[in-house]
């Protein structure tokens, strides 16, 4: 009995399995969705951001990597106000500050949503495709509408001198596949 979610501003990703459908696992899912909804509705949280939870009889575990100090608990305290959720294990942590890191982040996120393709990605108040950079290393996250929308957002991170680029994107399809797979 238990839910995996990782946030794309527009919505959540399920990620993770549940055994069989019963009044915990839609309780849970609940509780998920009313994270997703506290978290996306934080001001601060940017595309820069990527927050992952597993909820299991209301035990919330946060996941995930954000850019300053102060979101790490700003995030927790409006998780544990969520109604059902009996405890909160914050293992989000603060990706390093560094200049370069930051410069890469802005040139990728120029990049992709500057890109006539992705420009109705990026409108709105919460896109949907997260860039997150920690030592030169870009990992793209969220979701989008399909495959060629998957690989063209990594060739264009890939035109930057990153050490490496991980596409962890969905199509709306496999969320939407990993969604009735869990129900």
């Amino acid at each position: 009995m238990f839910r995996k979610l990782s946030f794309a501003m527009v919505g959540l990703l399920m990620t993770a399995g549940v055994a069989r459908a019963d009044v915990g696992e839609r309780k849970d899912l609940q509780v998920s969705n009313d994270i997703a909804a506290a978290v996306n509705h934080y001001s601060q949280f940017t595309i820069f951001d990527d927050i992952g939870v597993v909820v299991d009889n209301g035990v919330v575990t946060l996941t995930g990597k954000v850019t300053m100090p102060y979101k790490v608990e700003e995030i927790e305290k409006r998780v544990a106000r969520v109604d059902g959720v009996r405890e909160v294990h914050n293992q989000i942590t603060v990706l390093p500050v560094s200049h370069y890191d930051s410069q890469l982040r802005a040139q990728v996120a120029r990049a992709i949503y500057g890109n006539p393709n992705f420009r109705y990605y990026g409108m709105g108040a919460n896109p949907s495709i997260h860039i997150i950079v920690e030592h030169q290393r870009v990992t793209l996250t969220g979701i989008v509408n399909g495959e060629v929308d998957r690989r063209l957002a990594r060739l264009l991170a890939e035109r930057f001198p990153a050490l490496s680029v991980t596409n962890d994107l969905k199509t709306t399809a496999e969320v939407r596949d990993a969604g009735e797979q869990t129900h």
